[in-house]
């Protein structure tokens, strides 16, 4: 029986209101309301819908990078609890890697490729020659031993979302979190990470949960998809079955949004 790597049951996460706020009202807005997701081991599961959806806080308390004002989270049968230190959290960061939008923003200028990519390593200790792994994660997406002494700057927007794949995955991880990794990137760089991401996966034995606005690149990569709207899910299931016999209006009119062009 395939194992449920993360399950989500009743996720909210509420927010004060702007206005509330100033005027020291009590008033809440609804960032994710309810949300129940299960994630088994080796799949891969795409979040979709319109900016403001809940795909980002969804992915932000799963991670346990913030912490659901109702519900609960577990990966791998423990339940993830964002208000303890960071160290009661190693666990999940021993078994999760993310790789942002901004493959630019996400790197610290500061330090160069080889501490940036073992970064991880030294921050959850792990044993083992972290130098040798950090050369070896770079060979594996693309990229050259001796690149580890050079900085970001250096390097182009595809080379550096592979710096980042890099660092995601150079603990191995059992799951890859892509939050929108591809929208920063043009359409060639685009194929090539997809195309990487593939091979990793495979190579590393990874489950992935990938956020994205594309339809497009959600139904290449994943085999399960999750719509969301204003907060909630208002569709799930198999990728194919989902984006070609959507049964939710919502769905529907995201899917005619696609830009298409003419016969």
């Amino acid at each position: 029986m395939t194992e449920t790597l993360i399950r989500a049951r009743g996720l909210t996460r509420d927010y004060p209101a702007p206005r509330a706020r100033a005027f020291g009202r009590a008033e809440r807005t609804p960032g994710l309301a309810d949300v129940d997701l299960s994630v088994l081991a080796g799949s891969a599961v795409g979040v979709i819908g319109e900016s403001g959806s809940g795909k980002s806080t969804l992915v932000r308390l799963l991670l346990g990078l913030d912490t659901p004002t109702a519900g609960t989270v577990e990966v791998a049968g423990r339940t993830v609890d964002a208000r303890g230190s960071a160290r009661s959290l190693h666990w999940l960061r021993r078994a999760t890697g993310i790789v942002f939008q901004d493959p630019y923003a996400s790197l610290d200028p500061r330090m160069n490729i080889g501490r940036i990519v073992g970064e991880p390593l030294w921050a959850l200790d792990i044993a083992g020659d972290r130098r040798a792994r950090v050369r070896e994660v770079l060979e594996q997406v693309g990229l050259t031993a001796d690149m580890a002494e050079r900085f970001p700057h250096e390097f182009s927007g595809g080379q550096r979302q592979r710096i980042a794949l890099a660092r995601a995955i150079v603990h191995r991880p059992r799951i890859l979190v892509g939050d929108e990794p591809l929208s920063a990137l043009d359409v060639t760089v685009r194929a090539q990470i997809l195309r990487l991401v593939a091979r990793l996966r495979a190579e590393e034995d990874l489950t992935l949960v990938l956020v994205s606005h594309d339809i497009g690149v959600v139904q290449n990569v994943c085999d399960q998809v999750v719509v969301m709207k204003d907060g909630r899910v208002v569709e799930q299931g198999p990728t194919e079955k989902v984006l070609l016999q959507p049964q939710a209006a919502y769905t529907r009119k995201l899917l005619a949004s696609i830009p298409t062009l003419p016969a």
